[in-house]
């Protein structure tokens, strides 16, 4: 079968094209024929450190989605011919979260990911894919969609009347605005794209700040919201925008902290959290739980992922580009 494995060559991270043998599932376990995946901001960080030990030679992408092809023995909940997608964290089934489930993330240091025409994995491991998505959009769903829902409802408790702050238009925040709207919360949306801003607005944002144009985007959001701020705030930026995010959070409001999109560097000053006493959920994905309560919620509000663009299994040089230039609207699709 065709599979992508990283590797190194001359100092330089690379994505290789590779044939290897068919995988074949084993007790437990079922074997999906991958349809579609997706990329996240973390599969460049994954590509960028290739040239590490123990990143030579695994398979990358944490999300997608396909049909299962073949079952090992004792499974009982999965058929041949259903449409499955993967949960991020092999391990991590439900309840709270273990340290232990860092090295079954997939595609990550130790635990080889999606990026092939056939994967293996445990029939725990798997959601049942909503009947009203297709394959491509489901391959959207494992990562940022169910940080944004773990970090949002399941932990934030997000719901009707309260305001969320979404920085940017990737795959997190499109979902965190889709949520939002689906549950009748305000969203405001900052953005350096008056486009992109105005797609926001047809998927339900209510306030939009270019914050290209207004940088004190964080006294814009104050002023909108009447001095209140904004009870939830999805924190995608890291050091670049986290001071602002703190300037921003309504009394007892909730950071949900995400994102290292402008890298990582000083820590923010924490004491306002105190005195509003707000709080700060760190989220890192979540659960086949998680996961599958989402998968209700999306099938109620009948919501569809925005997908980006749509890339071919020998074209995804070109899909990682795409993601690392930060033109994106939504999520990257790779199909297979």
């Amino acid at each position: 079968m065709k599979a992508y494995h990283l590797n190194s060559h001359a100092g330089a991270a690379r994505l290789e094209p590779v044939e290897v043998g068919r995988p074949e599932p084993g007790e437990g376990e079922v074997r999906i024929r991958v349809e579609a995946t997706s990329l996240n901001y973390r599969d460049l960080i994954t590509l960028d450190r290739a040239g590490q030990s123990g990143l030579n030679g695994r398979v990358p992408l944490s999300d997608g989605a396909g049909i299962v092809d073949a079952i090992g023995s004792n499974v009982a909940q999965w058929h041949v011919g259903d449409r499955v997608a993967a949960s991020f964290f092999r391990d991590w089934v439900s309840g709270p979260f273990k340290s232990s489930y860092v090295s079954s993330s997939l595609g990550g240091n130790t635990t080889d990911g999606m990026l092939a025409e056939y994967v293996v994995l445990p029939a725990a491991a798997l959601v049942a894919v909503p009947a009203h998505l297709s394959l491509v959009e489901a391959a959207t769903l494992p990562c940022a969609a169910v940080t944004a829902w773990h970090g949002l409802i399941a932990r934030g408790g997000m719901c009707r009347g309260d305001t969320l702050l979404v920085q940017g238009t990737g795959g997190v925040a499109l979902f965190g605005l889709q949520f939002a709207a689906a549950l009748g919360a305000r969203a405001i949306v900052i953005s350096s794209s008056d486009e992109k801003l105005a797609r926001a607005k047809a998927l339900g944002g209510s306030t939009l700040i270019n914050y290209r144009d207004t940088p004190d985007w964080d006294v814009a959001l104050m002023k909108a919201t009447d001095g209140k701020g904004a009870s939830h705030i999805l924190e995608l930026g890291g050091p670049g925008t986290y001071d602002r995010s703190l300037r921003s959070v309504a009394s007892g409001g909730k950071i949900v902290q995400i994102g290292v999109l402008t890298g990582f560097g000083p820590k923010p000053d924490l004491a306002r959290l105190q005195w509003e006493n707000a709080d700060i959920i760190g989220v890192t994905v979540g659960s086949v739980e998680h996961f599958t309560a989402m998968s209700s919620f999306l099938t109620e509000h009948a919501i569809h992922p925005v997908v980006d663009r749509i890339y071919g299994f020998d074209d995804l040089l070109d899909a990682y580009e795409h993601l690392r230039s930060g033109s994106r609207f939504g999520k990257i699709v790779a199909t297979l």
